[in-house]
């Protein structure tokens, strides 16, 4: 009798999810009251009130990164000088990691130009805030890790300042690719206000892609940039403003970025990867109201997705 081939069984694979969303300046200007400021909220609203239009998406997932764009401390800290006719200081109260931490957010990213808003003491508070809130960070030498069945996610989180910073990022791309089987990059540079990448911008970008990136998102801007695939691998060049206190006027225009990879348990390979764009407003009164929410009308919705693929020159 010849015996029956045995099937090889298919591997097994589980899912891992991680979601990106932008600019989170959960402050004030110098921390100064304001009539219907984001101090004001904060101190009148409970913390669930900012992301409860949107909490579904991070808590649902494995990992959730936003840029915590502000210092947090309760001292009375003085700010820095800086020098240039549009510069802003933002403070906000420790406690307002309440706001991230009972939405599902998971991470944050302290590698942008406000977080040296109030110098080293204003930075050291923020660090401790955010550690005290249980978070994960990553900022210009801090690498985070985020580990589940045995598949580590790197998230490298740096500002981009030039083409020369690149080559930084990708020597800590080489550097956490040897304790990682994914690298995420999560830098913070560009030109405020600009709809499209500059060239160096796209090149660095791509450098980073080069360098061994899985996946490179870019914020600062405070408006969103385009998406394209480089050899397989997504950037997206700004995800713009998220819960906003920076303005009481951003342009309202967001979105939340997430990417699921499929894993084959045991080898860590990634077998599948899916991206989805959520369009978003910034706020969803008259004036900011610091509560993104996904847009729900099917034309305004579409016209950000022709947006981010390159189809349209703004996103509204």
């Amino acid at each position: 009798e010849t015996p029956t081939p045995t099937e090889t069984p298919e591997p097994e694979t589980f899912e891992l999810k991680i979601t990106i969303a932008g600019d989170c300046m959960l402050a004030s200007y110098k921390n100064e009251d304001s009539n219907n400021g984001f101090k004001e909220y904060a101190n009148r609203e409970d913390p669930a009130y900012f992301l409860s239009k949107v909490d579904s998406y991070f808590k649902e997932d494995d990992l959730t990164v936003v840029n915590l764009e502000c210092v947090l401390s309760d001292q009375k800290l003085k700010p820095v000088e800086k020098s240039g006719d549009r510069v802003f200081w933002y403070l906000g109260k420790t406690s307002n990691t309440d706001i991230l931490t009972v939405a599902g957010v998971e991470a944050v990213s302290l590698a942008n130009n406000h977080t040296g808003d109030y110098g080293s003491t204003g930075k050291k508070d923020t660090i401790a805030a955010v550690e005290a809130a249980g978070l994960l960070y990553s900022n210009d030498s801090k690498t985070f890790y985020y580990e589940k069945d045995g598949f580590t996610v790197a998230v490298i989180c740096n500002g981009l300042w030039g083409e020369s910073t690149a080559k930084k990022i990708a020597e800590r791309i080489k550097e956490a690719s040897e304790k990682s089987d994914f690298q995420v990059v999560y830098y913070h540079g560009g030109t405020e206000r600009l709809h499209a990448p500059e060239a160096w911008k796209v090149r660095a970008s791509r450098a980073l892609v080069d360098a061994g990136a899985d996946l490179v998102i870019g914020n600062h801007p405070h408006v969103l940039q385009p998406r394209e695939v480089y050899n397989g691998v997504d950037i997206v060049y700004s995800v713009g403003n998220f819960c906003y206190g920076g303005s009481r006027r951003p342009e309202n225009r967001t979105m939340i970025y997430q990417t699921t990879l499929t894993i084959e348990k045991g080898s860590n390979v990634v077998v599948d990867k899916q991206s989805e764009i959520i369009p978003c407003y910034v706020y969803t009164g008259d004036v900011n109201n610091y509560q993104p929410a996904p847009i729900e009308d099917e034309e305004e919705k579409q016209i950000v997705l022709d947006f981010m693929d390159g189809k349209r020159e703004l996103p509204y």
